[in-house]
């Protein structure tokens, strides 16, 4: 979501360079870093400290996505307390907002009711706007526009990943 633009101004101040682009799960992008087949990594943490070096790019919000005919699509306000009877779709690894969500159940004492994973966060969002569950996703992932899709910040904690760019 951020990527494009950066590697644009990226290739514009700096020509000469080839910027390859690999997606990929951490721990073999942090292999990969390790043999010298990659020269960083963007990672959402917790990032293993095992002799690399990190620093914290950005931090998001996780914003709520429900469709926009769901009943927590018209709350003011939206407690994690609410989603514990949803059916919830998870984000897996790849992006970071799964350890994030399963950090803040454990630490909220909550039990979701996971009924999908996915890498995709396009995927997710278009099962989210299908119906069939509701999910967490990065602040940067926001459709705008006429979409049936509403999204909504969590209160009581306000859900965040971060983003590090690792080498």
């Amino acid at each position: 979501y951020f990527l494009p633009r950066v590697l644009a101004q990226f290739a514009q101040s700096y020509p000469a360079l080839e910027v390859v682009v690999v997606e990929d799960r951490a721990v073999v992008l942090m292999h990969r870093i390790d043999v010298s087949e990659l020269d960083l990594a963007l990672l959402s943490p917790p990032i293993p400290d095992n002799g690399f070096v990190q620093e914290t790019l950005f931090t998001e919000e996780l914003l709520l996505t429900v469709p926009s005919e769901h009943p927590l699509a018209i709350k003011e306000k939206v407690e994690l307390k609410d989603l514990e009877t949803e059916r919830f779709i998870l984000i897996k690894e790849v992006h970071g907002p799964g350890d994030q969500i399963s950090k803040l159940c454990q630490q909220s004492d909550l039990r979701l009711q996971f009924v999908l994973e996915n890498s995709q966060i396009e995927t997710v969002q278009s099962l989210v706007m299908a119906g069939l569950g509701i999910s967490l996703v990065p602040e940067m992932a926001r459709i705008s526009g006429r979409i049936p899709l509403v999204y909504r910040s969590l209160e009581n904690p306000k859900p965040t990943r971060s983003v590090n760019v690792v080498w």
